[in-house]
């Protein structure tokens, strides 16, 4: 295992988004951290969803062809080069946590690929996942939880 990772300085695993990073707050993505990524990976994809939606899955952000060189999302950014697709709030960003009732998990879910994707900008998080088929070399994700006030 090579130890790929992604962390957050702002939320540990399993444990709490700050406000300012939900539609309660400024509602802009947190700082992410990206550690060993693997030598053959050609760019990354980045899926946010929320598995304890109401009506299913919820997509907050995707994101791919992010330079394998990246050790940093910053907060409220997009690395150079990387595209957006089509969250289930039908933009192309970020959607901050914005459960209905209870506390719900967001998976910041982050694959290194053999290859970059060719994806058209209205992409959504199926085509992603589709496109990336067997070209996954190693996948990691962190876990934030959030309820509403």
């Amino acid at each position: 295992m090579s130890g790929f990772q992604i962390t957050s300085p702002v939320f540990e695993n399993n444990g709490f988004i700050p406000k300012k990073f939900t539609c309660d707050g400024a509602d802009v993505n947190p700082q992410l951290l990206i550690a060993n990524v693997p030598a053959r990976t050609k760019s990354l994809s980045l899926i946010v969803d929320d598995p304890d939606a109401p009506a299913g899955t919820w997509v907050h952000w995707v994101v791919w062809n992010i330079d394998p060189q990246t050790l940093e999302i910053k907060e409220h950014s997009v690395p150079n080069g990387a595209n957006q697709g089509l969250n289930d709030f039908s933009k192309h960003n970020y959607g901050g946590p914005c459960p209905p009732s209870g506390t719900h998990r967001y998976f910041f879910k982050l694959y290194a690929l053999d290859t970059i994707l060719a994806l058209d900008f209205n992409a959504t998080k199926a085509h992603v996942e589709k496109a990336m088929g067997e070209h996954i070399v190693a996948e990691t994700r962190i876990i934030g939880l959030y309820k509403r006030s």
